[in-house]
C-alpha cells in the first residue's frame, strides 16, 4: 500500500464496492446531520410561533430566501470545492486536495466582509420589494436578517467544512459539528426568548452563535484528525489555477442558487400577498417539506461524491451504477415520505401555530406537494451526477427553466384562476420540465468528458 493510500484510509473510497451500500452508508450520517440542522431551524420557528406570535413566525421564515440569495455565490463555490476535492481524491492527488481547501478558505475570508455589509444595508429594501406586510412583520424580519448577516461567516465556514469532508468521502465528521450547533442553538433559543424576551433578535443571535462555534470547532477538529489537510484560516494560501477552476464550477452553481432564490422571492411575494396567516402557514409547511426532503437530499449528495470520485478514477460504468442506486433509494424514500406526511399534515402544522387559518394554509401546501415528491427525487439524481462529473451548466439550465419558465408563471396563473391554496401544484409542473432537460442531457453521455483531473493534467502537459 502506497504512502498516499495510507493517508486517506480514514475516508470512504467509493471507487470500488457495492454502489447501493456505499451510497446508503454515506447518506446515513448526512441524513442525521441534516435532521439536526433542520431541528435547530425548526426550533427557531416553533419558539417564535408559540411564544412570540404568528407575525414573528412569518418574519423568521420570510428572510430565508433573501439570506440564501445573498450568500449563493459562496454556496456555489463550496459546491465546486466538493466536486474538486472528490475528483482529486479519486485520482489520489492529495496535494491538490490540500491546496484546494486553503484556496477556497482564502476566498471566503476575503469575501465575507462585503457580503455581510451588503446584507445589513439591503435587508429592508429587499423585504419591502417582496411585499412583507408593514404590520410589525417587516420590522421583525429586518432585525432577524441584520443579525444573521452580521454573523454569516459561521454559516459559510460550516458549509465549506462540510463540503470538503463530503468530497473526501467523510460524511460522519460533519455530524459532530451539526450536533454541537443544534444543542447550542436550542438552549440559546429558549434562554434568549423565554428568559431575556429578545424575541426574533434572540433566535437570530442563537443561530449565529451556534454556527460560529460549530465552524471554529470544525477547523480545529479537521486539522487535528486529518494530517493530509491543514486549514490555514489566515494563512491566505492561494493557488490561481485552482481558484479559477473553482470559479468555473462555482459560478454556474452560484448563479443557479441566486436566480433560484430570486424565483423563491417572487413566489414568497405571491404568498405574502395573501396576508400574514397565509405566510405563516407557508413558512411552517416549508419547514416540514424541508424536513421530509432530507433523506432524498442525503442520497443525492452521496451520488455527487460517488460520481466525483469515480470520474476522477476514470470509471464511467460505476457512475451509471451509482445513478441507478441513488435513483432507487431516493424515489423509494420519497414515496415513504408521502405516506407519512400526507395524513399527518394538520397535526404537524400545530407544532407551529394553533391558528386554524395558518394550519389550513400549511395543509394545502403539503397535500399538493407530497404526492409528486418522486419527480423531485429523479431530477435531483440526474443533476447530482452531472455536478459530480464537473458539469455545472446543465443543472443550472434545468433548474432555472423549471423555475422561471414553468413554476413561477404556473403559480400566478393558478392563484389568479383558482385561488392562493392551489399555487403549490406549480412545483410538480416545474419538476417535470427539470427531469426532461437533465435526463436528456445525461442520455447523451457528454458528462463523461468533464473530468477536472484530466483537464488540469492536460494543462500541465501543454505548459511543459
Amino acid at each position: 500500500m502506497s504512502e498516499k493510500r495510507k493517508e486517506v484510509v480514514s475516508m470512504t473510497d467509493m471507487t470500488y464496492g457495492n454502489p447501493y451500500k456505499l451510497i446508503f452508508l454515506f447518506s446515513v450520517p448526512l441524513l442525521i446531520g441534516n435532521i439536526f440542522q433542520q431541528l435547530y431551524n425548526m426550533v427557531d420557528s416553533i419558539v417564535v410561533g408559540n411564544f412570540v406570535g404568528e407575525k414573528a413566525l412569518a418574519a423568521v421564515g420570510t428572510g430565508f430566501p433573501i439570506i440564501f440569495l445573498m450568500s449563493s455565490l459562496f454556496i456555489g463555490i463550496s459546491t465546486g470545492a466538493t466536486v474538486m476535492v472528490s475528483q482529486f481524491y479519486g485520482a489520489r492527488d492529495i496535494k491538490r486536495v490540500n491546496d484546494t481547501v486553503n484556496t477556497i478558505y482564502t476566498a471566503m475570508i476575503i469575501g465575507v466582509i462585503p457580503l455581510s455589509l451588503l446584507g445589513v444595508f439591503l435587508s429592508e429594501p429587499l423585504l419591502r420589494l417582496i411585499q412583507v406586510p408593514d404590520d410589525g412583520t417587516l420590522e421583525m424580519a429586518k432585525i432577524y436578517m441584520i443579525v444573521i448577516f452580521i454573523g454569516i461567516v459561521g454559516n459559510l465556514g460550516f458549509n465549506i467544512n462540510s463540503g470538503i469532508l463530503q468530497g473526501l468521502g467523510d460524511s460522519r465528521t460533519s455530524l459532530i459539528f451539526l450536533l454541537i450547533a443544534a444543542i447550542i442553538n436550542t438552549v440559546l433559543d429558549l434562554v434568549f426568548v423565554l428568559v431575556f424576551h429578545w424575541d426574533v433578535m434572540g433566535v437570530a443571535l442563537a443561530t449565529i452563535i451556534a454556527q460560529i462555534f460549530s465552524w471554529v470547532f470544525g477547523i480545529w477538529f479537521i486539522n487535528r484528525r486529518y494530517s493530509e489537510i491543514h486549514i490555514r484560516l489566515f494563512g491566505f494560501h492561494f493557488d490561481k489555477a485552482l481558484f479559477k477552476q473553482a470559479m468555473k464550477l462555482g459560478i454556474p452553481s452560484g448563479i443557479q442558487q441566486a436566480l433560484f432564490s430570486v424565483g423563491s422571492l417572487v413566489m414568497q411575494s405571491l404568498v405574502n400577498s395573501f396576508g400574514s396567516a397565509f405566510m405563516a402557514g407557508f413558512n411552517g409547511a416549508n419547514k416540514i417539506d424541508t424536513f421530509a426532503f432530507m433523506p432524498i437530499q442525503s442520497f443525492t449528495n452521496a451520488v455527487t461524491t460517488y460520481t466525483g470520485q469515480n470520474i476522477g478514477a476514470g470509471n464511467h460504468e460505476r457512475v451509471r451504477k451509482g445513478l441507478r442506486a441513488g435513483m432507487a433509494l431516493s424515489v423509494g424514500t420519497s414515496i415513504l415520505m408521502c405516506i407519512l406526511v400526507y395524513p399527518l399534515s394538520a397535526f404537524m402544522m400545530r407544532m407551529f401555530s394553533q391558528n386554524q387559518e395558518v394550519i389550513d394554509a400549511g395543509v394545502a401546501y403539503l397535500h399538493e406537494l407530497m404526492p409528486f415528491y418522486a419527480l423531485l427525487a429523479i431530477s435531483f439524481c440526474f443533476n447530482s451526477v452531472m455536478r459530480g462529473a464537473g458539469e455545472m451548466i446543465v443543472p443550472m439550465i434545468s433548474s432555472l427553466f423549471a423555475l422561471w419558465l414553468v413554476r413561477v408563471p404556473s403559480a400566478y396563473l393558478l392563484a389568479h384562476f383558482f385561488g392562493g391554496e392551489m399555487i403549490y401544484y406549480s412545483y410538480a409542473i416545474g419538476w417535470v420540465v427539470g427531469i426532461l432537460i437533465s435526463g436528456l442531457y445525461y442520455a447523451t453521455g457528454r458528462w463523461k468528458n468533464k473530468s477536472i483531473v484530466k483537464k488540469m493534467q492536460q494543462q500541465a502537459s501543454s505548459s511543459d
